[in-house]
């Protein structure tokens, strides 16, 4: 059809394209398709069409509620006859239409952009394109495209809902305080300092193994690793790694040493430290004397807490209360479910170690003392003096009131109410929940959480493809394509800001180190470190990933920082501060949009683009164990003939010629093509 689209759009009279869109909101499917017809072929090329949420292609991903929301489609040039967004508005539950007009060319002439605009309100709002040529249709959603009209997985208008800038452009280190380093020696574990559940303390030294000298006492294995520590080496996790959010497993006091059996929310654990020590802490992480500002993100585990909270005194170990274990009259048994008192409550997955908090009816002495009241757990860390910037909900589907292990309207409705306790301190301030499927009940209706732990959109599919495992260590091999599919199935659960604030690890304190299941290939980390700093989400790198760090399942993932490796000497490291160098200076990396540009299953090649108004950038992998030459299509991304592309890492320059760039990529590595 050529130049003639530009004609037929360009000249349609004002009255014409009233009655169009006037027809649009009114007529039927059929009626569309018509109010625009002109030459064409009846065929829609599914392969030209693209829009997501990205900033090109909506002018408002955090629209306010008196903000119309403008959306682009792109097509192929000239192809199609018309265009309609079709929407449902939660106000009236009803879908509305609005017809779409021509608006340009990309400047490769490759492509047409149509635009439409769904009108301000308060409401929240689905939608998806019904695309035309002649009698052909196709129906566009975050899901893909289909020749039916889809019945789920569009995309979102979430009036006044707003994730943190911070977390969606930062890049976040996992530390596990014990192993990371230590500090202060005056502050250590020494054997057998104290017994819990019949296990005396262990105090192994730095490097040697993790696993207890007497058979089952695991938790009871202490290293040295304290807030101090974490301090002393910001000047590593800033500059020379690159993250300038830090979360921490939980430092609160217990007596195990991951800390996840709290025995109280409202005193740092003094094997780590003191309160003072967080204090100090979170200042020096905010500050940009050591580096960039920071941001600290702290675990809540308030699921459950530990027997030994004083709210429950298994062993009798308080005096100033008594505990729900010791006495039916307690204060607090309500906070618990027993079944039949004292040993048979409702635990974390029937853990007797963590009794389950038992949340009641909304306004309950639970609630209050978690996150509702001015001096809860929740409130108390994002105030001055500790002035956290962040939860990280620890088991955060199981709060439900009747003491189970199951998502249910409860657990909804507690979220609800801890996300407007947060943000009533810090508006600012993330809420980033532990799931391990599709978060999107948790995050889609905009009133939960802000991104979830991303093990079933990173973790799982980046493991399976690179490895060959799952992140579990179990055999599980995909190809790319299927890699391709399963990351667009997945970013379709998501509000375009919740991905961008999704946590994107290889490896968590929960399993299996990703260089455990890479073999110890490093190339395999060097590979997994490009796409995880230039996918969608919020690179998270757990303490050790950027040099390999090896270890299998619990407790072995969590063994000691080895300090002679961690330093830029290391090529890893070296790759992983050039990479969060290069995320940080290009936006595009961190809310443009995402395109995919290519699969090869034969050649194991993957290849996509990641743009804005300022950049295009074209980032090439190669998961075999030899080198290939990619031939990316950058005009897939509007660059054009003649235009020059720097390859980030080498500095190497190319020109793009018949809409391609051909560049040699090392086995199990990567290139960043950028204008």
């Amino acid at each position: 059809m050529g130049n003639q689209g530009n004609a037929r759009h360009g000249s349609k009279s004002t009255l014409a394209c009233a009655l169009a869109a006037a027809l649009a909101l009114y007529a039927l499917p059929a009626i569309h398709e018509q109010a625009r017809a002109a030459s064409n072929d009846n065929n829609v090329e599914w392969s030209g069409l693209f829009h997501d949420q990205g900033p090109l292609y909506d002018n408002h991903v955090e629209p306010t509620s008196a903000q119309a929301v403008t959306l682009t489609l792109r097509t192929f040039k000239g192809d199609i006859s018309s265009a309609n967004i079709k929407y449902y508005d939660s106000a009236d539950g009803a879908f509305h239409w609005v017809a779409m007009s021509w608006t340009a060319n990309d400047p490769t002439g490759s492509f047409d952009y149509w635009k439409g605009t769904v009108p301000a309100s308060a409401s929240k709002k689905y939608y998806r394109f019904q695309i035309n040529d002649g009698s052909a249709v196709a129906w566009l959603n975050a899901t893909g495209t289909t020749s039916a009209e889809p019945s789920s997985g569009d995309f979102f208008i979430l009036p006044g809902f707003t994730t943190p800038a911070w977390m969606k452009n930062g890049v976040m280190y996992q530390i596990f305080p014990d192993r990371f380093y230590n500090g202060s020696t005056a502050n250590d574990v020494s054997n057998g300092q104290y017994t819990y559940a019949g296990c005396a303390t262990e105090k192994h030294a730095w490097g040697s193994s993790v696993v207890a000298n007497v058979s089952g006492c695991n938790t009871a294995v202490f290293f040295g690793g304290d807030l101090a520590g974490i301090d002393q080496k910001l000047g590593y996790i800033k500059n020379t790694v690159g993250a300038n959010i830090i979360y921490l497993n939980p430092v609160f006091l217990s007596p195990s040493n991951h800390k996840y059996d709290t025995e109280d929310y409202m005193t740092v654990d003094p094997a780590f430290g003191s309160n003072s020590t967080l204090q100090t802490l979170s200042a020096d992480i905010h500050s940009t004397s050591n580096g960039p500002k920071g941001y600290l993100v702290l675990d809540g585990v308030f699921n459950h807490t530990g027997d030994t909270h004083k709210w429950f005194d298994r062993y009798n170990w308080w005096t100033s209360i008594t505990g729900a274990y010791e006495s039916q009259s307690s204060p607090t048994y309500g906070y618990y479910t027993f079944q039949s008192w004292p040993n048979t409550y409702s635990a974390f997955f029937g853990f007797s170690s963590m009794p389950k908090l038992d949340y009641g009816a909304s306004g309950s002495v639970v609630r209050n003392a978690i996150y509702g009241s001015t001096s809860s757990v929740v409130k108390t860390y994002l105030k001055s003096p500790y002035s956290i910037d962040g939860w990280r909900l620890d088991a955060a589907q199981y709060l439900d009131a009747g003491g189970g292990n199951g998502s249910d309207a409860t657990d909804h409705q507690i979220m609800a109410e801890l996300r407007s306790a947060v943000k009533s301190v810090n508006a600012n301030a993330d809420i980033l929940g532990e799931f391990w499927g599709n978060a999107g009940p948790w995050t889609s209706g905009g009133d939960q959480w802000d991104g979830a732990m991303n093990y079933d959109g990173f973790t799982q599919p980046v493991s399976e493809w690179i490895t060959g495992q799952d992140y579990g260590g179990n055999a599980a091999s995909i190809p790319v394509s299927q890699f391709d599919s399963w990351l667009h199935g997945t970013r379709a659960n998501y509000p375009t800001n919740v991905q961008q604030a999704m946590s994107n690890f290889l490896s968590s304190h929960d399993i299996t180190r990703f260089g455990n299941r890479a073999g110890g290939d490093i190339w395999k980390t060097y590979l997994a470190l490009f796409f995880q700093m230039t996918y969608v989400g919020t690179p998270t790198i757990y303490y050790g990933d950027e040099y390999g760090m090896q270890g299998g399942a619990d407790p072995d993932n969590r063994r000691t920082f080895d300090w002679s490796t961690g330093s830029i000497t290391n090529s890893a490291v070296a790759l992983t501060q050039k990479l969060t160098t290069i995320r940080n200076a290009y936006p595009a990396l961190r809310t443009g949009s995402f395109m995919t540009l290519l699969t090869d299953d034969a050649n194991k090649l993957y290849a996509y683009g990641r743009f804005d108004a300022t950049n295009r950038i074209a980032v090439a992998l190669n998961n075999d164990s030899v080198s290939h030459t990619v031939t990316v299509p950058v005009w897939q991304l509007s660059m054009t003939n003649g235009s020059t592309v720097t390859e980030l890492i080498s500095g190497t320059q190319y020109t793009v010629q018949n809409g391609q760039v051909s560049v040699t990529v090392n086995g199990h590595y990567g290139a960043i093509l950028a204008q």
